[in-house]
């Protein structure tokens, strides 16, 4: 047994004063660091925009943040412009520890579709290449860890579980968003697809 520890999407822009701001999501990077030691592998995702992507808010004509479409691989928030391609939003937060990374998966740089799932972009079958590195590595239990848990850190621990992973999420060390209700509902839709949160 081999075990992993994915740290999603701890940039500035989720943190406080960032373009996606998730409430306290400064708080949790001292545990997050902490945690690092006790596991043979760390992961950590990085949102990476291209400038003009399309679950972009602006470059919708009419529509604002949060507003919700419909995409050709479903529906879609629209956020604020965030984490685009080497802005300072898109950096690692300062004081999270990058050095002890085995790998840094960056997801969202295609154009025309998002992604929250560390395994797939969101039209749930193009793959970022996380599962493959896991599978050369052995791993079979992962621990999540990050922001926003009611999306990025959610669709990353229902894809691990269908792809047959032992999963578990330490909400302690994670910040939700709760758009219209979403932090419930991933709590429910991760406890459904078998995943531990603890």
């Amino acid at each position: 047994m081999t075990q992993a520890l994915i740290v999603i999407d701890v940039q500035n822009d989720f943190c406080p004063n960032g373009a996606l701001a998730v409430a306290q999501g400064d708080e949790i990077v001292p545990g997050i660091n902490a945690r690092m030691a006790d596991f043979p592998a760390v992961i950590l995702t990085q949102d990476w925009h291209p400038a003009g992507h399309s679950s972009f808010a602006s470059s919708h004509h009419g529509k604002a943040a949060m507003d919700v479409i419909d995409m050709p691989y479903g529906l879609q928030v629209l956020w604020p412009d965030h984490c685009v391609q080497g802005s300072t939003g898109a950096a690692f937060h300062p004081s999270l520890r990058t050095d002890p990374a085995d790998i840094i998966i960056r997801k969202g740089y295609t154009p025309s579709i998002d992604s929250y799932s560390a395994f797939f972009e969101n039209d749930h079958s193009t793959p970022t290449g996380l599962h493959g590195y896991l599978q050369t590595r052995g791993v079979t239990h992962l621990t999540l860890v990050g922001l926003a848990t009611d999306f990025c850190v959610n669709f990353s621990a229902v894809d691990a579980a269908r792809l047959g992973y032992r999963v578990s999420v330490d909400l302690s060390l994670c910040r939700g968003i709760d758009l219209n209700g979403s932090m419930q509902t991933a709590l429910d839709g991760m406890a459904e697809a078998g995943v531990t949160l603890t």
